[in-house]
């Protein structure tokens, strides 16, 4: 049986945008009811050499929108990464979801073997694009939500399981 590369991809990134958006806004009513400065959370590290909450928002919505683009062989749009709000990263969030679910299948499907070459500072790493989706984006955006996830949690967020991975 032949994987859908846009089943696989596209509703599988919008959702987990979502349940993370959800996440930020518990974060914000929480920071709101609890009347502590929205900054503390959005710059809060679970150590030192981790990025902040608001680095990992930037890398998961980054993550999303370039792997729709390379699999279907479009320019990756720009953001700026200047968020500094919760409203801001949620924006942020629900303009990557609208772009991802503006492909259709027919420009993703069929990717699976799509040469895939990545450039960082450290060297060049070769995918197909189904290597490049199951092994190097699904858990990039996996783990940089989960971060964001536990960052919120250890400071006190009410959030449990079920808000990571979302009901819808």
């Amino acid at each position: 049986m032949q994987i859908s590369m846009y089943g696989a991809s596209a509703p599988v990134l919008a959702r987990a945008l979502r349940n993370l958006a959800a996440i930020l806004k518990k974060g914000e009513a929480f920071a709101a009811e609890r009347k502590i400065d929205p900054s503390v959370l959005l710059n809060y590290r679970l150590a030192p050499d981790m990025y902040p909450l608001t680095r990992q928002v930037q890398i998961a919505t980054d993550m999303s929108k370039g792997c729709v683009s390379r699999l279907a062989g479009v320019d990756i749009p720009s953001y700026e990464d200047k968020e500094a709000s919760f409203g801001e990263l949620i924006a942020r969030i629900e303009k990557c979801i609208a772009y991802i679910e503006g492909f259709k299948p027919a420009q993703i499907d069929g990717t699976e073997d799509k040469a895939i070459t990545l450039k960082f500072p450290n060297g060049e790493y070769a995918f197909t694009g189904l290597a490049y989706l199951q092994d190097f984006v699904l858990p990039n955006v996996y783990f940089h939500s989960t971060t964001a996830y536990a960052i919120l949690r250890h400071c006190g967020v009410p959030l449990g399981k079920m808000d990571f991975i979302g009901t819808n």
